[in-house]
């Protein structure tokens, strides 16, 4: 699994972060970024609820 974000869509309303803290943060500007490491997903179950969960639709999950 690689977690891609647009940041061009991505209009900082931190859902994913707060869906899967473990995961996402928002970086000074406001706008999501995945944790350093955690690129595959870090193994957290709530990762494709959070995709789903972005209003913007900024988040994508690409399986491999």
């Amino acid at each position: 699994m690689r977690i891609t974000i647009d940041q061009d869509v991505c209009i900082g309303s931190g859902q994913c972060a707060l869906t899967a803290p473990s995961v996402f943060t928002q970086d000074d500007d406001g706008f999501s970024e995945v944790l350093p490491g955690s690129e595959d997903g870090g193994g957290d179950p709530m990762v494709r609820e959070a995709v789903r969960a972005c209003p913007v639709g900024a988040l994508s999950i690409d399986d491999e």
